[in-house]
């Protein structure tokens, strides 16, 4: 009969007790040359760092949680990491996390699953993360009762919001909008089309800001309020322009929610013929790298992004330091930066 293996046989993981033996001193000494190191010599310190190195020691996550209470790990929630828009916040959260040794647990959340933020945060929750980054403020009531009942600090970016215990870092998407509205209105544009994709929380608010400019401009028309399931993407924008310029022939102006879809627009119109500004006037939305260098260079609004994830991290972990700090918003704005394109 075979005798089933136990698990320490398959194991050769060195551990604190090996570190101590080749160094010739306590395991408490080695954990505390590791953890608060200026409570021992330095030479002390250089002989254990010496051993780790040699031995192969990794100190366990596991145990320092459960020592000191502290996981020193941060959940960040996000929708999406093929948009750049993302990539940069979580450059800006990586600055911050790794210059206080904190630890990211990453979790995509989409856009088109409703329960998909709820079923990710059940999951990180089971890691004990010390705190929570969160896109936007629209969770859901079931995401709210979670952190509510774990008790886990938490801070939203990307956006602002309206209830007084949220934490926030970020702008006004709504304001935003209205801003790159009533810039097309001031550049003498009076049929303006609004052009919407994804449909997440943030770019809704955001035409829904351009609306509200078009709406007290005597502007608006529903007509030319374009709002798509789909994807964001250059081809879109093309696709979208080509179709509104054959049935709206009178549009003179169009705010996209996003860069990309503007891209996709002034290729169109470079191909056909088509004058940007001066027979189409464009805006798009968040300044993307590229916007600066397309055939009519974009108007666009810049957005702070890899800001607001330093300053999201970095007030995080203020927060899980100080419990009894009250609610704190930063909102870091937005920029108007004026090119050819309107």
């Amino acid at each position: 009969m075979q005798l089933r293996k136990t698990r320490a046989s398959f194991s050769s993981r060195t551990t604190m007790a090996d570190v101590a033996r080749d160094v010739g001193v306590s395991a408490i000494t080695v954990s505390r040359a590791l953890r608060t190191p200026e409570t021992v010599s330095e030479a002390l310190r250089t002989r254990i760092a010496e051993a780790c190195d040699r031995l192969g020691y990794v100190p366990s996550r596991v145990a320092s949680a459960l020592a000191s209470a502290r996981s020193m790990t941060i959940s960040v929630l996000i929708p999406s990491l093929s948009n750049i828009v993302f990539i940069d916040v979580i450059v800006g959260i990586k600055e911050t996390l790794d210059r206080l040794g904190y630890q990211m647990l990453m979790g995509i959340t989409g856009y088109d699953d409703p329960g998909a933020e709820e079923r990710l945060l059940r999951r990180h929750l089971e890691f004990a993360p010390d705190g929570i980054l969160l896109t936007g403020a629209d969770q859901s009531e079931a995401v709210r009762a979670l952190l509510k009942s774990f008790a886990v600090p938490s801070v939203h970016m990307m956006d602002d919001c309206a209830w007084p215990e949220c934490w926030w870092v970020g702008f006004s998407n709504f304001d935003a909008g209205a801003a790159a509205g009533r810039h097309l209105l001031a550049n003498g544009r009076r049929r303006v089309a609004i052009v919407a994709a994804q449909l997440d929380p943030r770019s809704v608010r955001r035409c829904d800001g351009c609306r509200a400019a078009l709406v007290e401009a005597g502007c608006y028309d529903p007509a030319l309020d374009l709002r798509l399931p789909q994807p964001s993407s250059i081809a879109l924008g093309a696709e979208v322009t080509a179709g509104l310029v054959a049935r709206n022939p009178e549009c003179d102006g169009v705010f996209f929610c996003n860069d990309d879809l503007a891209h996709g627009a002034l290729f169109w119109c470079g191909q056909q013929g088509i004058a940007v500004p001066q027979r189409l006037a464009m805006i798009g939305f968040h300044d993307l790298s590229a916007s600066a260098w397309t055939p009519t260079p974009l108007t666009t609004v810049e957005t702070p992004r890899a800001r607001i994830g330093r300053d999201a991290a970095l007030l995080l972990t203020r927060r899980i330091a100080d419990p009894a700090m009250p609610p704190q918003h930063i909102d870091h704005g937005f920029q108007l930066i004026r090119r050819a394109s309107a």
